[in-house]
């Protein structure tokens, strides 16, 4: 990847990062069901990729509904930790 590429990606993450939902229009919001990422490609190209083609890689929606990620910085959870702790609450 180029480095204007690099950096161009980086101020897209920093200016979409804080968005608020509250700020965001239903339609203004890429489906995830639309998203077509090549599975066959290495893990760092297809977030990448995913990075490139949505409008916000933070917010998207999932069968109609605003759906955020967020990371944290100082976490040693994984992301199939948090997913793995959220259904375990929801079907207790």
């Amino acid at each position: 990847m180029k480095k204007d590429n690099y950096n161009e990606l980086k101020d897209k993450l920093e200016r979409r990062k804080n968005v608020k939902l509250e700020d965001i229009a239903l339609n203004d919001v890429d489906d995830i069901k639309d998203i077509k990422i090549d599975r066959r490609k290495p893990n760092e190209e297809r977030i990448l990729n995913f990075i490139m083609k949505t409008k916000n890689p933070y917010i998207f929606k999932v069968n109609g509904k605003l759906v955020r990620i967020r990371f944290s910085e100082n976490s040693t959870l994984t992301a199939d930790d948090c997913l793995t702790n959220v259904l375990k609450n929801l079907y207790r």
